[in-house]
């Protein structure tokens, strides 16, 4: 691990680097991520902005290194579908598994998904690629999923599988997101996990699930 001016950074610097980052991301479920100042997360961290300097260019570069982080734990959503089958009862429990994955996994890293989406929706490629490799990780194998299905004849064979998994990733983003908000709608979670459930099993399988 370096410093910005190419210094290798030793053990101490390291563990100086984790906490600026660590501080940043307390800041960012907080505050505004335009109003994080450098100086601001330095002085939480119990540094000085000059410190700050030595192991990032700016705010903006820290939070790309811990959206980095965070998409490299996105990958693991994929594993949420291997080896999963859509048959029966384990149909049924693979539409809760990949719901509750989606669920926990935007509650624990919520405020630098709304980072992400912020500078995605600003056109800054280097966000709109973070958020894709978190989303590609699962729309490649769900629709695999869905192709496997279709092959096997227990789908129609007009289903366009890339645009079944695509928009079912999306309402699951879209969903998981807005979670709070399916509150101010007296929507409790507990009713919004099996309900998401049922959209996802029917859009992948055609059926209603066998419970």
């Amino acid at each position: 691990m370096r410093t910005v001016d190419g210094r290798v950074a030793g053990r101490r610097g390291q563990a100086t680097r984790q906490k600026l980052l660590d501080c940043l991301g307390e800041m960012l479920s907080s505050s505004p991520y335009r109003d994080v100042k450098v100086i601001d997360v330095a002085r939480r961290a119990g540094t000085s902005p000059a410190t700050f300097y030595q192991y990032f260019p700016d705010v903006e570069g820290a939070v790309l290194e811990i959206a980095e982080h965070m998409a490299a734990d996105g990958a693991g959503l994929a594993t949420l579908l291997e080896g999963r089958s859509w048959a029966g009862k384990a149909g049924w429990q693979s539409a809760q598994e990949l719901v509750d994955g989606f669920l926990e996994f935007w509650r624990k890293h919520d405020a630098i998904l709304r980072v992400v989406d912020l500078g995605a929706a600003e056109g800054d490629k280097r966000f709109y690629k973070l958020r894709m490799k978190i989303l590609n990780s699962v729309n490649g194998s769900l629709a695999d999923s869905i192709a496997e299905l279709q092959s096997k004849g227990r789908i129609d064979k007009d289903v366009n599988p890339a645009a079944v998994a695509g928009a079912l990733v999306a309402m699951l983003a879209a969903v998981a997101s807005h979670q709070k908000a399916f509150q101010t709608w007296g929507v409790k979670q507990a009713e919004l996990r099996p309900n998401l459930a049922l959209l996802v099993h029917l859009g992948v399988t055609g059926r209603k699930p066998t419970r």
